[in-house]
């Protein structure tokens, strides 16, 4: 399960990479704490790397209270603190991206922020299901 706050843009990305990616080994899910909707600017910049996810919709957690997912790894700050409580043996994974949805600029310097965000997630998407257990690299 991928989780962001709006289930709008780095969740998605996440879903559909993981599904493009890597079918075989990971059943990818994705949601939001206040789904909004899918955003259109992750959407053009997944398909310009060959991946549709213009048919996933925009779902809310609550959706999944009560699967028993392996994961549940949180994609932003906001998610990670109101990310409910999984039963059984689900791990909480904290893997934090930038939200290119708040870039203010012109058009191209904001579809760069979303390529960014979706190169950074494709990059995570392809260590799984090795890199949940990793440690975060901290390169501050």
């Amino acid at each position: 399960m991928f989780l962001c706050t709006g289930n709008s843009c780095r969740s998605q990305m996440a879903e559909g990479w993981a599904k493009h990616l890597k079918s075989d080994v990971v059943n990818a899910y994705s949601a939001g704490i206040l789904p909004v909707g899918v955003s259109s600017g992750a959407a053009r910049v997944m398909a310009e790397a060959g991946v549709d996810i213009s048919e996933q919709r925009s779902k809310h957690i609550n959706t999944y209270i009560g699967i028993d997912f392996d994961y549940v790894v949180t994609l932003c700050d906001n998610a990670r603190e109101q990310c409910p409580v999984f039963g059984g043996a689900t791990r909480h994974i904290h893997r934090p991206f930038k939200d290119p949805t708040f870039v203010v600029g012109s058009e191209e310097e904001i579809l760069e922020a979303f390529r960014k965000t979706r190169d950074e997630i494709r990059a995570f998407i392809e260590t799984l299901p090795e890199g949940l257990e990793e440690p975060i690299k901290d390169d501050s």
